[in-house]
């Protein structure tokens, strides 16, 4: 099964509530960091193809200036996508593999926010999408990460349109309301999936 949706629109708060019902769950935002950590051969490809000033002082990539860079450069932001989609979708098949050695365990839940984008929606047998209104999504954005508004307007513009997510999804998931609702929402798309007794079958 996968879980995704658009920049701040709520899927790290569902991806958690999914893993409070019970539901195996693995981030893709998290292994992508991962892969470009100091030291990796990610890493090092990042710095090759964009310079030694998307590296901060401490020997970390400087996220904010790799943004700036791919954020306003199309080819760029492809660039960066072919470095670290491999590893990460790599990453995500094995952890489907390690799921079927494990007795009782028949299903995982994979936050993939670019599924649509690039593609791998195919994979999975059951895709849920949370999703909000854009304005709502943009002032998160803006809240959450001090974006100006031309900088948020460039992260949103940078994937596929919520509603489009949201009509290709078997379930959506408003979180434009409170927190309890969007909690319900989840636990009522993951006992109809699972039966509400036991896993759902297989996805990956």
């Amino acid at each position: 099964m996968a879980l995704t949706g658009g920049i701040a629109t709520g899927k790290s708060h569902c991806l958690r509530k999914f893993a409070e019902l019970g539901a195996p769950t693995i981030d893709a935002d998290t292994l992508a960091r991962q892969a470009v950590e100091p030291g990796t051969p990610g890493f090092r490809a990042v710095v090759q193809r964009f310079g030694p000033a998307v590296v901060a002082p401490d020997g970390t990539l400087n996220r904010v200036a790799l943004g700036s860079v791919v954020f306003g450069d199309n080819d760029a932001r492809h660039a960066l996508e072919a470095i670290i989609h491999p590893s990460v979708r790599a990453a995500i098949d094995r952890w489907f593999a390690s799921l079927d050695r494990q007795p009782g365990i028949r299903a995982g839940i994979a936050d993939i926010p670019l599924l649509f984008e690039t593609g791998r929606d195919k994979d999975f047998d059951v895709v849920v999408a949370a999703v909000c209104e854009p304005a709502t999504q943009k002032a998160r954005l803006m809240a959450r990460d001090g974006f100006s508004e031309e900088q948020a307007d460039q992260r949103i513009r940078a994937q596929m349109p919520i509603d489009d997510k949201a009509r290709r999804a078997r379930y959506a998931i408003s979180t434009e309301g409170t927190i309890a609702e969007t909690d319900r929402q989840v636990a009522e798309v993951w006992a109809e999936i699972s039966g509400g007794t036991s896993p759902p079958p297989a996805c990956s």
